[in-house]
């Protein structure tokens, strides 16, 4: 009687795991996935030492890719009437050339014949600043206001020192800032003139199963980069001719040059238009007193609310998708390793990461849960994008 409950118990002690094998598989578990992270860490820092030993290289690709983007379009109109590409691309680059040279054109004089008349003012602003903290109720002594303005000056310096190493970091030791331009400009041309070509080229080198997978990836980078690129401009045009209406009517020195810098920090999210703001403030500061001071101070909170508030979320929502946080710390970081050119190209590496990762894990889920009328190895297309990458025609 007792025969069919001993075997149906000893069928039941095999098929339970035994305390140890279950912790042993954990642990080798454990033991997998640290070793992939370590790889992964170890992966990452050799990436970073080659980009530093190669950046001078690294840095003309980056922003020529930058500009390809922005000139692409118009390219691509004059193609699409009729113009062969070397002849479009030409145009296009030269026109950006001759919009970049009239600007440096307008604000130079500009900045020439204001800044003496700037630096009197600063230095009456100092001493100003200076008696009413010798005055009542502060009355701080002369060797305090000494020591604070030295280091004040010092860290300027330094801060000075640290901006222009960041601004041309890696390229200094093998050119100079024009040939690096020069450079730029080359590339962006054969970027633009032989885009078509590029797409049909990964198919050789990849495969037709790979090369699917990383055209997708590409196109879908490509649209990515140039909506940031017109979104960031379209952003920082607005807050530009805002800002400097208000800095024009209320008589601000160097209005136009604080306009064009305030343009070109709308290019790095959140740091630069601080930075530009607080900039413009000075300058007002000094030159005009408090009360313009504070009224540029609230025009500058005025329009950065308008960006915040309606026109970011509402034009980066399809090129971005990107947590303020995120864009923060990329700014942070790409600022303290490669200076104001590494704060600039910090948020499109930060978004072109996040393309891959959002790509890797539609792939993914493709394959763990895929279509009833589908196999799991099918690249799903890049979202609709009037700006998608450079197609063969």
């Amino acid at each position: 009687m007792s025969g069919p409950k001993e075997e149906t118990s000893g069928a039941a002690a095999k098929q339970t795991p035994d305390r140890g094998d279950v912790i042993g598989g954990g642990i080798l578990w454990l033991a997998k996935w640290s070793l992939c992270i370590v790889a992964i860490a170890a992966g990452a820092w050799v990436l970073g030492f080659l980009t530093a030993r190669l950046w001078v290289v690294i840095l003309p690709v980056a922003l020529a890719i930058v500009v390809a983007t922005v000139l692409w379009p118009p390219t691509r109109w004059l193609t699409n009437h009729g113009w062969r590409p070397g002849a479009a691309a030409s145009v296009t680059v030269l026109g950006f050339l001759a919009l970049l040279s009239g600007v440096i054109a307008l604000i130079v004089p500009s900045v020439v014949d204001q800044a003496p008349e700037l630096a009197d003012k600063a230095t009456a602003g100092v001493n100003q600043v200076r008696d009413w903290l010798q005055g009542p109720p502060l009355r701080v002594r002369d060797e305090q206001l000494d020591s604070a303005v030295d280091a004040i000056v010092s860290r300027l310096q330094s801060s000075a020192e640290q901006i222009a190493t960041g601004v041309f970091s890696g390229v200094s030791t093998a050119t100079s800032a024009l040939i690096t331009l020069f450079l730029v400009l080359v590339l962006a041309f054969f970027f633009v003139k032989d885009g078509p070509r590029f797409l049909p080229w990964t198919h050789q080198v990849f495969g037709s199963r790979s090369g699917r997978h990383v055209e997708a990836v590409l196109e879908r980078v490509w649209a990515m980069l140039g909506g940031f690129i017109r979104t960031q401009a379209l952003v920082s045009l607005i807050d530009a001719v805002f800002i400097g209406a208000g800095l024009v009517i209320l008589g601000v020195p160097l209005a136009l040059v604080l306009a064009v810098i305030t343009f070109i920090g709308g290019f790095i999210p959140m740091v630069g238009a601080f930075v530009a703001g607080a900039l413009a403030v000075l300058v007002a500061l000094v030159g005009n007193g408090l009360t313009t001071a504070l009224i540029v101070l609230g025009i500058i909170i005025a329009v950065q609310q308008l960006e915040g508030n309606v026109l970011q979320p509402v034009l980066q929502s399809r090129s971005m998708k990107l947590h303020a946080v995120i864009v923060l710390l990329a700014v942070t970081a790409g600022g303290s390793l490669y200076g104001i050119v590494g704060a600039f190209l910090a948020v499109p590496v930060v978004a072109i990461i996040a393309v891959v990762i959002r790509y890797i894990g539609e792939q993914i889920d493709a394959v763990t849960d895929p279509a009833p009328d589908s196999g799991g190895d099918v690249a799903p297309s890049p979202e609709p994008d009037s700006d998608t990458a450079p197609a063969a025609e």
